[in-house]
């Protein structure tokens, strides 16, 4: 189950949400979206590989994960058991103590960002809560007591909302025209509150959806996708396809198929792939 928090986190937040069962496979992959993440374990610890050539780590309390620039690998014990919530990508700078910069493609445990105390007692709260719905609750209290304010953020969630309506084809150099700020300016802002820089973001929404868009039941014209996403040619997308996610899109749509295939109408189906 999901919701959106209320207001002012609705501005920084897409949704808190509650996961418990058995996941569709033992490890899932996340090619990387623009988003950010936080869970809080209630379980048992799950493992984290960001990175192919990257060992995977253990995270037993939770993590907190940075808008990434690559694909993520999940294990998740059996079953699971978490809460979490999906960041927007300039949402997670007003709840750290640390630049986002140096989160970038590198989870951190919420023990690390938090401190151990304060996350024993909010994971005693949630686990002791009556139902999901409290335990949503509680979490966005704690998210409400923790908010802070941050030097910056209006103009990187500004200029970030008009690269996410554009779905990333905007021109960065007008932005930051518009925004009457230096291209240096912007990076730096971008890179503290983000984790990336504009152009990174850019390119991460245009991939997304360009991703999303695709229909893995029917029949697919690569070269249509690829012109009307706005990649200078099939060749490009390609070469953006295994920078984001390792895979072709040919293979992509294969694992995608197999998902469809062994779990029609799963709640997860649309992003997470199977790593197995």
């Amino acid at each position: 189950m999901s919701r959106v928090p209320r207001s002012p986190l609705d501005g920084l937040i897409d949704d808190l949400y509650y996961l418990e069962g058995a996941p569709p496979y033992a490890r899932l992959m996340l090619p990387p979206n623009p988003s950010a993440l936080l869970i809080v374990n209630l379980g048992e610890p799950f493992r984290i590989r960001a990175g192919a050539d990257i060992e995977s780590a253990e995270y037993v309390d939770g993590c907190v994960i940075s808008t990434p620039t690559r694909a993520f690998e999940f294990a998740y014990p059996v079953p699971t058991r978490s809460v979490g919530v999906h960041v927007k990508p300039w949402g997670l700078a007003p709840f750290l103590p640390m630049p986002v910069a140096e989160l970038c493609d590198r989870p951190v445990t919420i023990e690390q960002v938090w401190g151990r105390p304060a996350v024993a007692e909010l994971q005693d709260r949630l686990a002791t809560a009556d139902t999901p719905q409290e335990m949503l609750t509680l979490l966005e209290d704690e998210l409400m007591r923790r908010l802070c304010g941050t030097a910056g953020l209006g103009l990187v969630r500004h200029t970030s909302s008009v690269i996410a309506a554009s779905s990333g084809t905007v021109a960065i150099g007008d932005l930051r025209v518009a925004a009457g700020v230096s291209s240096t300016h912007l990076e730096r802002r971008f890179k503290e509150l983000i984790g990336v820089t504009p152009k990174r973001l850019a390119r991460s929404y245009r991939f997304t959806a360009t991703v999303l868009a695709i229909d893995p039941a029917g029949p697919i014209d690569w070269g249509d996708v690829a012109g009307r996403a706005g990649y200078f040619d099939q060749a490009h997308f390609g070469h953006e396809f295994r920078a984001f996610t390792g895979l072709t899109p040919t293979r992509y749509v294969e694992v995608r198929q197999r998902f469809l295939r062994e779990h029609p109408g799963h709640v997860l189906d649309g992003w997470p792939l199977p790593a197995d």
